[in-house]
């Protein structure tokens, strides 16, 4: 599964940029509004689905564990379309959403992350990064009635951790692949 990721570190890195960008222009737009909101998080989550779906289909003759990346885009490809869908969404279904898709996702990075505990060093990144996401899907569900602001500062800062976490879990993969994978092989993610 090391092989997987390492030959894809280049998704795992778009994966992070993409978060980082969210959270960033949800922090430093925190006066944003719910249809903005839904619209930047519906953005996401599709993005991210797509790079992960491909990773996951690109690489499923080579890795007889790719069913919980395939899984794990699906989640975030649904969600990001269920978001585009129902464009009336009230804040506590949005909120809902986003609590719902932080834990599915934190959950599947886990399983990735014990898997690849043997096999890599710094799995700890991506264990850290699904246990965040596990736990501020978890802070979501139990006070959903934080103020909208407080709301959109969180997730912000959730994506940019988040984000960040994965770039450096892409960085790793690289030198991973390069050292221990092969130089040739590094070139092409």
């Amino acid at each position: 599964m090391v092989d997987t990721l390492a030959r894809n570190w280049g998704w795992v890195m778009l994966r992070g940029i993409a978060a980082l960008v969210f959270g960033l222009l949800t922090i430093f737009n925190p006066g944003i509004t719910l249809v903005a909101l839904v619209i930047l998080f519906g953005a996401y989550a599709l993005v991210d689905g797509v790079f992960t779906i491909v990773s996951a289909v690109a690489n499923r003759h080579q890795e007889s564990h790719w069913v919980a990346l395939l899984i794990n885009g699906i989640v975030s490809l649904a969600i990001g379309i269920v978001t585009f869908l129902w464009p009336g969404i009230t804040a506590f279904a949005l909120l809902y959403l986003i609590a719902a898709w932080a834990v599915i996702t934190g959950i599947m990075e886990i399983v990735t992350a014990v898997r690849l505990r043997e096999v890599l060093r710094g799995e700890w990144l991506l264990i850290l990064a699904g246990a965040l996401s596990v736990l501020f899907g978890i802070v979501l569900f139990v006070a959903p009635g934080a103020g909208a602001l407080a709301v959109v500062l969180w997730i912000g800062a959730y994506a940019v951790i988040f984000g960040i976490l994965l770039i450096v879990l892409a960085f790793r993969l690289r030198s991973w692949l390069r050292g221990v994978g092969g130089g040739a092989a590094a070139t092409a993610g």
